[in-house]
């Protein structure tokens, strides 16, 4: 079968398409002739060396396919079964070994292109909005990258619940996608001279002075600072990604400078650490797509051989919505 091998930590051009062996089902697991993978930045980080991995892998975690094989042990799925995933190694191939622990059932009214740009980035702006800062009506959110995948749909889960949304963007496209997904105010920062000193100011010049009540921060090391200083007493920085960077180690007393403010470092992991959870989240993710309450987008699918195209465009921001590789 054709795979992607990252062969050596660093760039999009560590990436190549290579012949392997397909994967068996083994014990406990699902062999998933794959309809589509998705790209996320957790792939990047391991390409790049950020996370550790050992070299060459085949990267990725996410994706949706049919089930062709069930190792011994698994009672839950058959052959033929549509199943997706956010937590598999080694995603960008052909045929996925996919623990039956982390299978996802795919309902029926959602196809599997969908079903594929759902279980991260949907789970993720699950947990964000509906435990780690659960949102409520009258409050407010300042969203990074509003317009990328996570934000997109964060956005829509926001306003489902009746909170307000303050988003960041960087082009006037992006600005509208935002608005579109129910943003009520949109700040391109490109059109900011110095974003930590001017994002804060608009920010509680458009909240009467008071600031957000949490800032869900997905880019990293080039905004962290203009959210935090972008909230109200007692508020929330949320980080739950590093689009830009790592944020680089800061005083704690800061904090307290900030109006004894909050900040947290989540990963999805911890949020779908059991089964009940992880189904629970899945479930209210996709069924609101399939009701047509939560809208999709796909803002690019690649060829599965065309994986750095794909990381290309991801890391340069070039994308809106989600990043599919398909075979």
């Amino acid at each position: 079968m054709r795979a992607i091998h990252a062969t050596e930590a660093g760039g999009p051009e560590v990436l190549s398409v290579v012949d392997v062996p397909a994967p068996g089902a083994g014990p406990g697991q699902l062999l998933v002739r794959l309809a589509a993978a998705g790209v996320n930045f957790r792939d990047t980080y391991e390409r790049s060396g950020v996370y550790p991995m050992s070299f060459p892998h085949v990267p990725g975690a996410e994706g949706a396919g049919t089930v062709t094989a069930v190792g011994e042990g698994v009672t839950d799925f058959a052959v033929g079964d549509r199943v997706a995933w956010a937590d598999a190694r080694a995603s960008y191939a052909e045929e996925v070994a996919v623990p039956a622990a982390v299978a996802l059932p795919v309902p029926d009214g959602l196809d599997l292109e969908t079903a594929a740009a759902l279980p991260l980035q949907g789970m993720t702006a699950h947990y964000l909005v509906a435990s780690t800062f659960p949102l409520g009506p009258g409050q407010t959110a300042l969203l990074t990258a509003a317009a990328g995948g996570v934000g997109l749909l964060l956005t829509q889960m926001a306003t489902a619940r009746g909170a307000r949304v303050i988003g960041l963007v960087g082009s006037r496209e992006k600005e509208v996608l935002a608005r579109e997904a129910g943003a009520a105010e949109v700040v391109r920062y490109t059109e900011l001279d110095d974003l930590t000193a001017e994002l804060p100011a608009i920010v509680r010049e458009m909240t009467g002075g008071a600031g957000v009540d949490v800032a869900y921060d997905g880019v990293g090391r080039t905004t962290f600072d203009a959210s935090l200083a972008s909230l109200r007493r007692r508020g929330m920085l949320v980080l739950f990604g590093g689009a830009s960077g790592q944020v680089p180690p800061f005083d704690l007393q800061r904090l307290n400078a900030a109006g004894s403010a909050f900040v947290t470092r989540p990963k999805l992991a911890d949020y779908t650490a059991e089964r009940e959870e992880l189904l629970w989240r899945a479930r209210e993710v996709f069924d609101a797509a399939v009701s047509g309450r939560l809208t999709v987008r796909v803002g690019e699918r690649f060829p599965l051989a065309e994986a750095r195209r794909a990381h290309e465009a991801l890391e340069g921001r070039a994308t809106t919505g989600k990043v599919l590789l398909v075979p």
